[in-house]
């Protein structure tokens, strides 16, 4: 499957603005709910930090974004290699007893969001961690769910949804026929 092949990849209709402002509202429902007032905001490199900086200037969220990147954490790491851009990852404040929001673009076997979990408890022990992802495409190979879902898109087998960007974000459905 090559990206650069129009007959395999195409934009999902979704206007991501619009998802990101039914994100927006439903982490303010969510963090009312659960009396958090002031949530640490942290995006999993590269889409999730795209949709997190979004959402942080929404939520007007004061501390700082924080970024993982989360390479050296993934169990497939012998399976499918190093990827070959390691970012380092960016926790710009004590992580202990706070309250986060895990930011990711697109939620599927969960490994992603185990490996991100594992390597935000080295750096400390949060209150709390609410999972907020663009995309939840289903096919969890773990228990992991998401708290607060922009979009809930099924897929056929081999077909892959990509989130492009940084400007505009644009949500790409790729592997299957247009």
């Amino acid at each position: 499957m090559s990206d650069d092949n129009p007959a395999q990849t195409h934009q999902i209709g979704a206007d991501v603005g619009l998802v990101l402002d039914s994100m927006t509202t439903a982490l303010r429902g969510l963090c009312a709910q659960r009396h958090i007032q002031a949530p640490i905001l942290i995006g999993i490199h590269t889409g999730g930090v795209w949709v997190a900086e979004r959402l942080h200037a929404r939520l007007g969220i004061e501390d700082p974004l924080g970024s993982l990147d989360i390479s050296f954490y993934r169990d497939d790491f012998t399976r499918a290699g190093m990827h070959p851009q390691v970012h380092p990852s960016n926790i710009p404040v004590s992580l202990d007893n706070r309250h986060l929001i895990l930011v990711d673009d697109v939620l599927f076997t969960g490994r992603t969001i185990r490996a991100a979990m594992n390597e935000l408890f080295d750096h400390g022990r949060p209150a709390s961690v609410t999972l907020a992802v663009l995309v939840d495409r289903g096919g969890r190979e773990l228990p992991i769910q998401a708290d607060v879902v922009g979009l809930r898109i099924a897929l056929d087998a081999g077909e892959q949804i990509k989130l492009t960007g940084p400007a505009p974000l644009q949500l790409l459905r790729q592997g299957a026929a247009p």
